[in-house]
C-alpha cells in the first residue's frame, strides 16, 4: 500500500470491531452496525425483559421545556431530580446514530433538554431503547459494487419546535446505493415561511455535498457526473431557479446557486409520499 511508503504503520489485519462499531464483510459489501453496543446499553438499563416497540416515538408527540410548561400553566410533568442518568443515556444514543439514521430525529429532539430534563423526556428516551431492542442488528451497508453517482434527499418541517418555533432540517446522501451522510437538526434561525425553511435545508445539503465531493477528490476519486437532489418543495425550487437576489434569501442563495452550477447538481421535485428523508424530520 502507498501508505506504507509514506508512513510507519502496522497492519492489524481485517477490521472487525472499532470503538463499539462492528464490521461484517460479504460479497454484497460491508455492514456497519452496533449490535453489541446496543445490547450492552439495554442490559445496563435493565430492559432485557421489556417489551420491544415498533417506533422510536409516538407520532405527533412534542417534547417541551419546563419554561414552556410554566408559560401554559401546567405542572403535570416535573423535572428529574438528577439529570445525570438522562444525560448519560442521551450521550450513548447519540453515538448509536453513527450507524442508525432511523433514530436521528428522535435523539436530536431529546438532546435539546440535556440541562433540564423532565420525567417525560426520560420516558421518551427509554422508549427509544426499547425500539432499539426490536432492531438491534440494523446498520449501514456499504455496497461492494458502487459507482461514483451521488444522490440526495432533503426535507424540512417548518416551525415544528413548540419551544422556539424553529424548523427542522433532514437529509441523507447516497453514493450509488450506499448511504454516506445524513442529518436531522434544528435550524439555527427562525424561518418566516415554509419556503424559507425548505431553502435553508437545500443550502445545508448543497454544502454537505460540496464537502463530500472534495473528500472524494482527496481520496483520488474524481466526481464528474451530475448530483441529483430530490425535494418536495415547489417554492424552494422556484427560488433556486431564479438568479435574482431576493431580500430575505440572498444570504443563502449564494451557496445554492454557485455550488449547484459548479458541481453539476440537478434539482428534482419529488413526491411527498415518496420523500424518504421525511423520516429524519418526523417521529
Amino acid at each position: 500500500m502507498i501508505y506504507k511508503l509514506l508512513l510507519k504503520i502496522k497492519d492489524l489485519g481485517e477490521l472487525k470491531y472499532f470503538l463499539g462499531i462492528e464490521f461484517v464483510r460479504n460479497s454484497d459489501g460491508i455492514l456497519m452496525h452496533q449490535c453489541k453496543y446496543a445490547l450492552e446499553l439495554i442490559a445496563e438499563l435493565v430492559l432485557l425483559g421489556s417489551k420491544p416497540v415498533s417506533c422510536p416515538m409516538e407520532p405527533n408527540v412534542k417534547l417541551t421545556t419546563a419554561e414552556f410548561d410554566t408559560h401554559i400553566d401546567t405542572s403535570e410533568d416535573t423535572l428529574l431530580t438528577d439529570p445525570w442518568p438522562y444525560q448519560r443515556l442521551l450521550g450513548k444514543l447519540l453515538y448509536l446514530t453513527v450507524t442508525r439514521p432511523d433514530i436521528s430525529f428522535v435523539v436530536q429532539s431529546m438532546s435539546q433538554f440535556m440541562h433540564s430534563p423532565k420525567v417525560s423526556h426520560m420516558a421518551a428516551a427509554l422508549k427509544v431503547v426499547r425500539y432499539i431492542k426490536s432492531s438491534s442488528g440494523l446498520g449501514v451497508l456499504l455496497a461492494a459494487k458502487c459507482s461514483e453517482s451521488l444522490s440526495a434527499f432533503c426535507d424540512a418541517d417548518w416551525a415544528t419546535c413548540p419551544n422556539t418555533r424553529k424548523s427542522v432540517t433532514g437529509y441523507f446522501i447516497k453514493l450509488d446505493s450506499s448511504l454516506v451522510s445524513w442529518k436531522s437538526k434544528k435550524q439555527s434561525t427562525i424561518s418566516r415561511s415554509s419556503a424559507e425553511a425548505e431553502y435553508r435545508n437545500l443550502a445545508s445539503i448543497v454544502a454537505e455535498i460540496t464537502w463530500i465531493i472534495g473528500l472524494l477528490k482527496e481520496l483520488g476519486v474524481d466526481h464528474n457526473s451530475h448530483v441529483y437532489i430530490y425535494n418536495d418543495s415547489k417554492s424552494a425550487f422556484a427560488i433556486a431557479a431564479n438568479h435574482v437576489f431576493h431580500e430575505h434569501t440572498k444570504h443563502i442563495i449564494l451557496i445554492v446557486i454557485s455550488f449547484v452550477k459548479r458541481f453539476n447538481m440537478v434539482l428534482f421535485l419529488f413526491s411527498t409520499v415518496l420523500q424518504l428523508s421525511r423520516k429524519l424530520i418526523y417521529s
